[in-house]
């Protein structure tokens, strides 16, 4: 185990979350798990761009124009189902 030091904001801020994450979950949390939580979001939060830049990419022997006005269409089909 290892003691860090934070400013008296940032423990506020961390007892929000935990509050939160309390709630969600339905069982007392302990910093560490709220920490872990953080670094999950922030590992995730990093990839998503790359993930995106992969999903942009060109495909090969296939029209934009094609395959977007595919989306607005089923777009539009989504839109009345609501």
């Amino acid at each position: 185990m290892v003691t860090i030091s934070i400013k008296k904001d940032t423990h506020h801020e961390l007892i929000k979350i935990a509050a939160d994450l309390q709630k969600k979950i339905g069982k007392k949390i302990d910093f560490d798990i709220i920490i872990r939580y953080l670094i999950e979001l922030y590992t995730t939060s990093t990839l998503k761009p790359k993930l995106f830049e992969k999903f942009c990419e060109p495909i090969q022997g296939v029209m934009f124009d094609i395959l977007y006005d595919d989306l607005q269409k089923e777009r539009k089909i989504d839109e009345k189902s609501y």
